[in-house]
């Protein structure tokens, strides 16, 4: 990559994330899953790592997850075409089961080499605010642990002084047996999303 353009543009930062081999997970994913959305987005979403549609379709939030964030979304009262949505981790990261491809979470190795992509995509960007959806995307923009349970819908202020919502993913809505539970817990995704909404009309 070093006879690369400069990345200043999402079309120039996605050919460089198409070559990344910054982390062993390229070697078995189908391949890279940028983030995409409007250039100069207000709101950005970061996820953990793209699943086995994504991996297959290169687009972000394709598969399941996706389709209950979109929803999300919409409840919520925000505009999905507005938001740049990405992942923390950029290939999917699967243990191969028969003919299926298990989830595997992204370790710690994995986030950190990774997050040189995202603070390229927030450079490009500029988001007035950034949603964290999961432990590990949370992880990713704070640089450090985060403990979901105990910051859940409050702003916080990553390192580069950008400001962070933390909230769930919404893959882990689709584990839950319980439908009364899973009712309750999407509605207070929900309330989490909602929190954007007046932090960008004072932006």
């Amino acid at each position: 990559m070093a006879n690369r353009p400069a990345i200043t543009s999402v079309k120039t930062l996605r050919e460089a994330e198409a070559e990344c081999t910054r982390c062993p997970l390229y070697k078995y994913a189908t391949q890279v899953v940028p983030g995409e959305g409007p250039a100069r987005a207000k709101l950005m979403f970061v996820g953990e790592q793209p699943g086995d549609q994504e991996d297959r379709q290169g687009r972000p939030f394709v598969g399941p997850a996706g389709r209950v964030l979109d929803k999300a979304i919409e409840d919520a009262g925000l505009a999905r075409e507005t938001i740049f949505v990405t992942n923390a981790v950029k290939h999917f990261k699967f243990e191969q089961r028969g003919k299926r491809r298990l989830h595997k979470r992204p370790n710690a190795y994995e986030i950190e080499r990774c997050r040189w992509w995202n603070d390229y995509e927030k450079a490009i960007v500029k988001p007035r605010i950034v949603v964290a959806l999961g432990a590990t995307a949370a992880r990713s923009l704070m640089g450090k642990v985060i403990t979901i349970s105990k910051v859940r819908g409050e702003v916080l202020t990553a390192p580069d002084g950008s400001e962070v919502v933390v909230t769930i993913h919404p893959s882990w809505l689709l584990r839950m047996d319980d439908d009364a539970r899973k009712e309750a817990e999407y509605k207070r995704f929900v309330a989490d999303l909602r929190v954007c909404a007046p932090l960008l009309k004072a932006a």
